[in-house]
């Protein structure tokens, strides 16, 4: 199987690069590509690069995730996390390949407490959601072979994440505030990574369902829960280090006022996925302690 990769040294293009490789010959690509074009701002190239490297699968892991910066720049979020996919969706219906591809829990608008189904009524409240559902849409409309995957909250060793920057406060500052209305399942790139194999290898046989798929760990939490489970795991790891905080305080979103409005309710239903590729999702916990052993 020959695999083209877009956005190999993001947080889910890097955990690929290891998952992918046993399944053939892995192409990885990012916008800094001299080869071959994986830039998504120019999404005419990218149906050249399809076109030449002629890839079973297409792979996109790529795209404009600054949240707060999208609703200043909504052309060029739009041409990378719209039109780039509906590009990559039309030369995988012309090339016979599958195509891989990620979305997000912020296309719909963060209303109630139940977790969301795959076919329930979006309603993004900023750029971001909007482009990423119209990128799904693009990809849905054009017949391709395909699976897309809505995730949130994802981390992953490598780079900056929530749980870094909460050990370093915790070690910084005797009071901290995080926010305890969002509420998702915080999850990691090398899960979602480990899942996507998983689910190429039965596409490959004919045996996976192409369309949308809910992908997140298991179990829920707020920031907030997230972050005092973080720092009490972290000191039981690392007591000997010089723990500041003695105090971590529940605020609402409104605490922290941004650009960009964030969804209250990220919880996402993963049932479809699990019964499709016969998979039990791991608990939140069990990646964030995971994470916190290789990183302290």
């Amino acid at each position: 199987m020959k695999i083209l990769l877009l956005g190999k040294n993001g947080q889910v293009g890097w955990e690929l690069q290891r998952s992918l490789a046993p399944l053939g010959e892995v192409i990885a690509l990012d916008r800094h590509s001299t080869d071959f074009c994986g830039d998504l701002s120019q999404p005419e190239r990218l149906i050249e690069t399809v076109a030449v490297c002629r890839p079973d699968l297409i792979v996109n892991a790529a795209a404009h995730t600054a949240v707060d910066k999208a609703e200043s720049e909504p052309e060029l979020v739009r041409r990378i996390n719209a039109e780039a996919p509906a590009a990559l969706a039309q030369a995988a219906v012309h090339t016979g390949a599958w195509l891989v591809h990620y979305s997000t829990d912020y296309v719909f608008d963060g209303s109630g407490e139940q977790p969301w189904h795959e076919g329930d009524t979006t309603g993004p409240l900023g750029v971001y959601g909007q482009t990423k559902l119209e990128g799904e849409q693009a990809i849905a409309a054009s017949g391709c072979q395909h699976l897309i995957f809505r995730t949130s909250w994802v981390y992953a060793a490598r780079g900056g994440n929530f749980a870094k920057t909460m050990l370093r406060l915790a070690q910084e500052r005797e009071r901290l505030t995080v926010i305890d209305d969002q509420w998702g399942a915080p999850t990691g790139a090398d899960l979602i990574a480990d899942v996507t194999a998983h689910a190429v290898r039965q596409a490959h046989r004919g045996a996976a369902a192409s369309g949308l798929y809910h992908l997140v760990a298991g179990g829920e939490t707020s920031w907030h829960g997230y972050a005092s489970h973080v720092i009490a795991q972290a000191q039981k790891l690392r007591p000997e280090l010089n723990w500041a905080v003695k105090d971590i305080a529940p605020v609402p979103t409104t605490a922290f006022p941004t650009p960009a409005r964030r969804p209250l309710n990220s919880r996402l239903n993963t049932r479809k996925l699990q019964s499709q590729f016969a998979l039990t999702l791991p608990h939140w916990q069990q990646g964030v302690d995971r994470l916190l052993s290789e990183i302290l």
